[in-house]
């Protein structure tokens, strides 16, 4: 690890609150923002994040604020742990914050509806002063709890410059974090995005109780279908073959711990989306990337018909059994592992 590094983690959700444990422990200077005082308290006086990441105890190093100047101040890094459909809107109050030197690093996995931008576009479209090399994320398959319990686990950090991705390598790593590098932003964001929807489509398919054999096509199909968007969308083929892509991926779909496998899954035995959305606590961010994604296919006239499944479900109230009937029903297909891959 190089020089210490002081980062203000913007977001005291579950993924927030556990990377500013990791940071803690790894001997980075943390300071952790909520948005809500009465959370701070509790935080404050118990060292633990009741509603998102009960079980996890935070360091007494972490400092731990509601105000947002303070928690920014002097900051060598922003470490922005929100929704990806606040991203803006925080970003925005932190406007009159930022400095040159700064590095900014998106952990929120989505695509904002209003203009399709990825997060780390919606940050160059807010910061514009902002250059290339300050903005950047960290993706891959990462449950908040496994990381807060300290479980092995590799990520990816993702910049168009190869000395960005470097210095947030060498300021995330841990004994239990593993960071690698990726130049491709684009591909890591659409990758580590899209694969939310393919997750909501798993847990539909589990809910509704087709089994292993379904998951393997959901997986499989539904990576040849972010594979398809993102390189149409000038992404390297060669990142849906990594954590982004198919290691995300595969821990979305398949763990108990994932919100949007969960989501599909209430959907899959009956429930509607508004009432499992009404009994979540936490934000299961494919819901509204759907949308999103669905009008990228649009755009670059990529076939998605897996996507074009699920949004049927979540928007047009097609049951579930229906919408698997016409993806069933489609026209033959040859099987091949390249950008043209026919759906």
């Amino acid at each position: 690890m190089g020089q210490q590094k002081r980062v203000a983690v913007i977001g005291a959700g579950s993924w927030g609150t556990a990377l500013a444990i990791s940071l803690s422990e790894s001997g980075q200077r943390v300071i952790l923002w909520a948005r809500k005082e009465e959370a701070v308290r509790s935080m404050l006086e118990t060292r633990h994040n009741p509603r998102y990441l009960p079980d996890a105890s935070i360091p007494a190093e972490v400092e731990i604020t509601h105000d947002l100047g303070q928690a920014v101040a002097g900051a060598d890094v922003w470490l922005l742990a929100v929704p990806s459909q606040g991203v803006r809107r925080v970003a925005e109050m932190l406007l009159g914050h930022f400095s040159p030197g700064l590095l900014i690093v998106s952990v929120a996995k989505g695509i904002e509806n209003s203009t399709l931008m990825t997060t780390s576009e919606v940050l160059h479209d807010v910061f514009k002063e902002a250059s290339t090399e300050q903005i950047a994320v960290l993706y891959g398959p990462s449950h908040a709890e496994e990381v807060a319990k300290r479980s092995p686990t590799t990520v990816v950090a993702a910049s168009m410059h190869q000395e960005t991705a470097c210095a947030i390598q060498d300021i995330f790593m841990s004994p239990a974090l593993r960071v690698y590098v990726n130049t491709d932003l684009r591909g890591v964001e659409i990758a580590g995005s899209v694969k939310n929807v393919l997750a909501i489509a798993a847990g539909i398919s589990d809910g509704v109780g087709y089994g292993d054999n379904a998951k393997a096509a959901i997986l499989t199909r539904g990576l040849a279908e972010i594979k398809r968007l993102g390189v149409a969308m000038g992404a390297q083929e060669g990142t849906f073959g990594g954590l982004a892509g198919i290691g995300d991926l595969v821990v979305t779909c398949m763990s108990t711990l994932s919100r949007n496998r969960n989501l599909g899954y209430a959907i899959g035995q009956g429930k509607s989306l508004d009432d499992v959305q009404k009994e979540m606590t936490m934000v299961a961010e494919g819901v509204r990337t759907t949308a999103s994604v669905m009008e990228l296919a649009a755009r670059y006239d990529v076939e998605m018909p897996i996507t074009s499944a699920v949004h049927s479900i979540l928007f047009d109230h097609c049951p579930p059994k229906e919408a698997v009937q016409q993806l069933m029903m489609r026209s033959a297909k040859q099987e091949t592992w390249t950008v043209s891959d026919p759906s």
